[in-house]
């Protein structure tokens, strides 16, 4: 099965505000229905690039069996570490890059573990361009970073 998850954060420019992530997955069942699922949820005190990695791997985790992924994601963080190969490099040299230690561990091994059965490509789109499913995510982690501590999942048919 093909699956498509669009990802967005918002930390609303301020680490110690609320942040929020927005994640939505398209896919087609065998009978050749689109199914769509929105996620969405609110934190304080995190980074956007938190935000952004929590949107991944809920899409990822959302996932029952093995799938063919495309994850659409604005946050050239996210895309360029696995698509130049950072993550890699992180492993290999003990999760410590030239700077020390590497940042959001805890979220890059639970997003290694949410990827292990799928076979995933990671597609950079430049945010508040218009691209309708990134503007929806968008819209969600806005919602959640204003609403505080929310947590919605949307299931459409």
């Amino acid at each position: 099965m093909k699956v498509t998850i669009y990802t967005d954060g918002s930390a609303r420019g301020n680490p110690d505000g609320p942040g929020g992530y927005g994640t939505i997955l398209h896919y087609t069942d065998r009978e050749g229905t689109l199914h769509t699922r929105e996620y969405s949820a609110g934190y304080r005190k995190t980074t956007n690039n938190r935000m952004e990695l929590m949107a991944v791997i809920i899409g990822l985790e959302a996932l029952t069996k093995p799938c063919e992924v495309e994850v659409i994601s604005d946050s050239r963080y996210v895309t360029d570490a696995f698509n130049k190969n950072w993550i890699t490099g992180w492993l290999k040299k003990g999760w410590k890059g030239s700077a020390g230690p590497v940042k959001n561990i805890d979220l890059w091994k639970r997003l290694l573990a949410a990827k292990e059965p799928h076979t995933v490509k990671f597609t950079w789109v430049k945010g508040h361009n218009g691209h309708p499913e990134n503007e929806r995510c968008d819209k969600l982690a806005t919602a959640a970073a204003d609403g505080g501590n929310l947590l919605t999942d949307i299931y459409q048919v």
